[in-house]
């Protein structure tokens, strides 16, 4: 924060050696997040092309910060990041229409599947449902993995206008009523419905979101193909979603 808060006040020269210096340490923050990015994503998606587009990011977010918000330069870089690369993913299509529709489906699915039985279904009833075979839909867990990124930049914000959009992440109103409420039943409503997954579901998702671990090591943790790990990883994210949307409000 102090580098970035200098680059302010430095003459020219200074200021880009201190520019390029902030780039260089926070490559490894837009490696780290390309990866896991990547992760979920088909094999046709190139990691150095997420990379890049991870990089366009950081600049803009060293270009644009502003340490007066009271934001850690890292929380925000990683915010420009991640949003870079998703919109790079926007633009290449990387989720087609008919992707989603089976994902739609399977959400679907497994809510009726859940009404008939009076438990979260098993693969094999969520298949039933869907009208295909266990084979066919384990197809369709690893078609739509890819789905299951959601947008992070707010609509409407650009490069130079920051301060909506850091709102959401400022330590000040994360403190307010309203989002510590919202915040405390949105966690209630996620452990009930981690609680009502099959627990090898529930240990992906752990493993994923909490201990950071790539697919790749939770298949070594689990002592499962890779692939399986994907599917039942995907079809987690797809019963959590389920479960959220039909008792969050919004």
């Amino acid at each position: 924060m102090a580098g970035a808060d200098s680059m302010l006040s430095s003459p020219p020269q200074d200021a880009a050696a201190e520019r390029e210096r902030l780039i260089l340490e926070h490559l490894p923050q837009v490696k780290l997040i390309a990866s896991r990015i990547h992760d979920k994503l088909p094999q046709s998606v190139s990691l150095e092309d997420l990379v890049s587009s991870g990089i366009v990011g950081l600049i803009t977010a060293i270009d644009n910060f502003n340490p007066k918000l009271n934001v850690k330069l890292k929380t925000y870089a990683e915010y420009k990041i991640r949003g870079a690369i998703l919109d790079s993913l926007r633009d290449l299509d990387w989720a087609p229409r008919n992707k989603r529709r089976k994902a739609k489906l399977i959400e679907a699915a497994i809510l009726m599947a859940e009404k008939k039985h009076g438990r979260s279904p098993s693969e094999e009833e969520i298949a039933a449902e869907l009208g295909i075979s266990l084979a066919e839909y384990h197809e369709w867990l690893v078609d739509v993995r890819a789905v299951n990124l959601a947008r992070l930049e707010q609509p409407g914000s650009s490069d130079g206008e920051t301060a909506d959009a850091l709102r959401f992440i400022s330590d000040d109103e994360d403190q307010w009523p309203s989002n510590l409420f919202e915040r405390s039943e949105l966690e209630r409503l996620i452990t009930a419905a981690l609680d009502n997954m099959p627990r090898v579901e529930r240990t992906i998702l752990t493993l994923y979101y909490y201990e950071e671990l790539m697919l790749r090591q939770i298949a070594e943790v689990l002592k499962m193909h890779e692939t399986r790990v994907s599917q039942l990883k995907s079809q987690a994210i797809l019963r959590l979603r389920t479960y959220l949307r039909s008792r969050w409000p919004t």
